[in-house]
């Protein structure tokens, strides 16, 4: 979904704000105008209507529903009401919750559905499917009233509030439109039924009232539009109210108190809920006045409010309160509000002086722009002479931001300070007021002729120094706040008052006027602004106003104020007309100029239009000669392009017919497939059978070998503990051959001995001589000695452990070369076993193909295997009996039996018990060798211990010769 914002003078789409999912129910704008609120069933959107963008966002759950958000009049509030009858109020610029209004009592409790706010946004009205209305006082938060409708009312279908002139704000007539179509207007203090409009039989489905409370539009339930006049239905509606003053008389014989006047003040108003500061300040007053003297009828204004006290209050507080700032100025201006005439002047249109203004003076606000354009068309259409003033867009420019959304009133204020505070202004028009600016000259000369020597001295006359600041009314070179406290003060003085301002603006400026000695300073200084105390200026205005002599006191030259006439605005014709009309007629002049100049120029582009026009006829012709050419020739391709296209569908149609022949050809081999396939599955079936029976049969040839190989396991397991048994034996051999060996060394050592002593007892009788030098000799030579056989013992110990070991690892070099061997012969075996197989495979295969040929054959090897296999089981259970001293019968035997894998196992067991015996003879010869060596180095020993001994004999001989 999407908003649309129009232009309602030249109906011109402004912009789209896109955004909400669902359809949008309720749009509310700002009292200032810039933001918008609107409202869907599932979020509320707040809008910038300056650059047309989405603010923020109000975001719910899907279980609560929205029923209405809304600003609240003349304050910064939103309302947001949800299905859920919670109420909640919110700031606008930050957007934080300020309060949420109590749940309504159980005992009237209704759903809330619609609402209505009365202008002062002090008081909310809701309704629902019920006849009672809710009234809340948002000020303090409470649910002070319950009105209950006629029984006839059953729902609340639209509230609406009926505004009036003299009540502030504070409404007290509501409109309640019922589900019977009846709109009742009730006034909510004393409950009591007003007037209603519409019936049974012309129902109203929706109703407004004008801003106004002038006037009511119904649409009725049958499509018509009634408008209906308030006035006409009610007098007591718009009857204002009795005055705020009234005058007390003294009884004769009773002295009147304080107290007593007190109470006997009366306003005569209807009750309000709450009563405002300005009320107080007012009573205050008037107690003050009460004794004195009252003022002029002039000074009385017809809302009640007095121009003296107003300027009292002016002095006391040096500007007006915000909050009542633009009522007080409507009422010190004595605005008419003339709505028909003004209505008059918009729905002429914008003026074509302004037609262009957004060139000259760019605005960043569009709705700014487009108000100013209708104040400045408004103001042109009422008087010739503003169309051509050049200022008014600057004079203009800070009331209409300031009254943008009212833009009667923002009318009518320029155009009362038009008529003056800008008196005389139009006399020397186009050229800037030159009596007015002599008359601030004057003024000036009087107060501060140093400074107007200073103007004097450096060229700068009046139209620098005070007509910049008249033309733009101060707005260049004060803010917001200093404009609008210098205004209030201007609009409740006399015309005279902004001429006397423009002097003390100099004046309290005058310290950084001398310092300034060149020309573009002092234009910067008066079209910016300046660190200037405005209450100073103002204290200064008012200063030169009671000490100015009257002979140059503008008062003197200007009129006093006089209020726009009511129905109709008055001539202004305050200027020189014949210049006006002049330059009226000299632009009338250069207007018809312009269109001669427009209809010849038009003249000459139609001519140009016609030749151009027969220039691209006749290109056109040329073209179509061109395309027509281009055409034939593109036929002429398509002719040939079809002829190809019909040569390549025959070539297609010929290829169709051969894929359709090479089609039939396959459709046939397939049906001869077809039947010789049976014939086929005959054949593979019987191929299968056979598979089947040679499965059959190798699988029985499998279970005879396995039950061999498990026989030849229990045999090699009977195997070894006979092995372990004949290890033993063999051990006990070796042990008794040590034990015999022992003994004959000893025996062998005995007999050394003994041949020894023999030996040396000879050589002991011839030695007697010299027998204890020998002794000692010997003993010596004894101890050395045998230090030396202990040390070739040792030396001969090691020498065996290594022979031991070298024998050891020669042994088991033999046994791993063995066993290596032995796995080769196992390989090799596996080998032809596999070979044997793949033969019998390719035997088996040729028996097939030759299966009816070798029918024969294959019986007679089948009883010759039924006849080997009984002799190997045979030979088996023999060697089962004999298995040392068994052995194979021929060399064609084993050949022969290595072709069958039971054969092959048996052979590889013998071979086995074969090696073991080889290994253990070998050993046995080891052992007899060791043994043999061992006698032979005993044999050596004992020869070199001899030829020692004798050695030794022979030396003391030697020694003695």
């Amino acid at each position: 979904m999407f908003l649309t914002c129009m232009e309602t003078v030249t109906r011109e789409l402004v912009s789209w704000m896109r955004g909400h999912e669902s359809s949008v129910f309720s749009i509310s704008v700002h009292a200032s105008g810039r933001y918008a609120i609107t409202t869907s069933s599932d979020t509320a959107q707040l809008w910038d209507l300056d650059t047309f963008q989405r603010k923020r966002k109000l975001n719910i759950l899907q279980s609560v529903g929205i029923q209405k958000v809304f600003f609240l009049p003349l304050s910064n509030t939103i309302l947001s009401c949800f299905k859920d009858n919670s109420i909640f109020a919110w700031e606008c610029d930050t957007l934080v919750c300020k309060y949420q209004l109590p749940a309504p009592p159980e005992s009237s409790s209704i759903l809330y559905k619609v609402f209505a706010v009365t202008r002062d946004g002090r008081i909310l009205a809701a309704g629902g499917k019920s006849n009672h209305l809710h009234l809340w006082c948002l000020e303090a938060k409470q649910l002070f009233r319950i009105i209950q409708m006629p029984t006839k009312v059953r729902a609340i279908r639209h509230l609406e509030f009926l505004p009036d002139s003299f009540d502030a704000g504070s409404n007290q007539v509501l409109g309640v439109l019922s589900q019977d179509g009846i709109m009742r207007f009730v006034n909510i203090q004393t409950c009591k039924l007003l007037f209603e409009i519409g019936s049974l039989d012309e129902g109203i489905s929706s109703s407004a009232i004008s801003p106004h409370g002038r006037y009511i539009a119904s649409i009725l339930e049958n499509g018509s539009l009634n408008i209906y006049s308030v006035q006409t239905l009610t007098k007591e509606i718009n009857k204002p109210p009795p005055p705020l003053v009234k005058v007390i008389e003294d009884l004769p014989k009773r002295k009147v108190n304080s107290g007593d006047l007190k109470m006997k003040v009366t306003s005569g108003r209807v009750q309000r809920p709450a009563k405002s500061r300005e009320n107080k300040i007012q009573a205050s007053i008037l107690k003050q006045d009460l004794t004195g003297n009252f003022e002029n009828k002039e000074n009385e204004f017809s809302d009640g409010l007095n121009k003296k006290r107003l300027q009292i209050l002016l002095k006391g507080y040096g500007e007006y309160p915000t909050k009542y700032r633009m009522f007080i100025w409507r009422s010190l201006l004595q605005l008419p509000e003339n709505h028909t005439a003004f209505s008059n002047l918009i729905d002429k249109g914008i003026h074509v002086a302004f037609l262009n203004l957004q060139k000259k003076y760019p605005i960043k606000s569009r709705k700014l722009l487009r108000v100013l354009q209708r104040t400045l068309s408004a103001l042109a259409h009422w008087s010739a002479i503003f169309s051509d003033t050049p200022y008014l867009p600057l004079l203009a420019f800070p009331f209409v931001k300031l009254f943008q959304n009212n833009q009667l009133i923002c009318f009518e204020v320029v155009a009362t300070l038009l008529i003056n505070w800008c008196q005389h202004w139009f006399e020397y028009f186009p050229n800037p007021p030159i009596n007015i600016l002599s008359m601030i000259e004057n003024v000036l000369a009087f107060h501060d002729k140093e400074l107007l020597q200073h103007f004097i001295n450096h060229d700068i006359t009046s139209q620098l120094y005070a007509w910049p600041l008249l033309e733009t009314v101060f707005s260049e070179v004060l803010t917001r706040e200093e404009w609008l406290k210098l205004f209030d003060n201007v609009f409740s003085n006399h015309p005279s008052f902004l001429l006397m301002t423009v002097v003390a603006y100099n004046i309290c400026s005058r310290a950084p006027l001398l310092n300034c000695n060149l020309k573009d300073d002092f234009e910067f200084f008066f079209h910016h602004r300046n660190n200037l105390d405005i209450s100073a200026v103002i204290r200064e205005v008012y200063r030169l106003m009671d000490t100015t002599p009257a002979d140059i006191h503008p008062d003197s030259m200007l009129d006093v104020f006089v209020a726009l006439t009511k129905g109709q605005y008055p001539v202004f014709n305050q200027y020189p007309k014949f210049i006006v009309d002049y330059q009226t007629q000299e632009r009338e002049r250069i207007r018809n100029d312009q269109l001669d100049s427009l209809r010849e120029r038009q003249v000459v582009e139609d001519m140009q239009a016609e030749v151009d026009q027969q220039r691209v006829e006749d290109e056109g012709w040329y073209q179509t000669q061109e395309l027509l050419r281009k055409a034939e020739e593109t036929r002429r391709e398509m002719l040939l392009q079809e002829e190809e296209k019909m040569i390549q569908q025959r070539q297609k149609l010929a290829a169709v017919k051969r894929e359709l022949k090479v089609k039939e050809v396959h459709l046939q081999d397939a049906a001869r497939r077809r039947l010789l396939q049976p014939q086929q599955d005959q054949r593979e079936m019987e191929l299968r059978r056979l598979d089947d029976e040679i499965e059959r049969k190798v699988h029985m040839r499998d279970r005879e070998i396995a039950a061999t190989a498990k026989d030849l396991e229990m045999r090699h397991v009977e195997l070894e503990p006979q092995k372990r048994l004949y290890e033993k034996n063999l051990s006990r051999n070796q042990e008794a051959i040590a034990k015999e060996m022992r003994e004959d060394a000893d025996a062998y050592k005995r007999k050394v001995d003994l041949e020894e002593h023999m030996f040396h007892r000879p050589i002991g009788t011839d030695q007697t001589q010299n027998q204890k030098t020998q002794k000692l000799i010997e003993e010596n030579l004894a101890k050395a000695e045998q230090a030396c056989l202990n040390t070739d013992w040792r030396i001969q110990a090691l020498h065996k452990q290594r022979c031991d070991d070298l024998h050891r690892n020669e042994c088991y070099q033999e046994v791993a070369k063995l066993l290596r061997k032995n796995r080769k012969k196992e390989m090799e075996v596996l080998n032809a076993v596999m070979e044997g197989e793949a033969k019998k495979w390719e035997e088996a295969e040729e028996k097939d193909f030759h299966l009816k040929s070798e029918k024969k054959a294959a019986a007679l090897s089948d009883a010759s295997r039924r006849w080997f296999l009984e002799n190997e089981t045979h030979d088996a259970l023999e060697n089962a009996q004999h298995p040392y001293h068994k052995v194979p019968r021929c060399q064609d035997e084993w050949v022969a039996s290595s072709c069958l894998p039971r054969t092959s196992q048996l052979k590889d067991i013998s071979e086995m018990e074969s090696l073991t015996q080889i290994s253990l003879n070998q050993r046995k010869t080891h052992w007899d060798t060791m043994e043999w060596d061992l006698m032979e180095r005993v044999r050596n020993l004992r020869q070199r211990l001899a030829t020692q001994a004798r050695n030794r004999c022979q030396t003391p001989h030697l020694l003695a010769t």
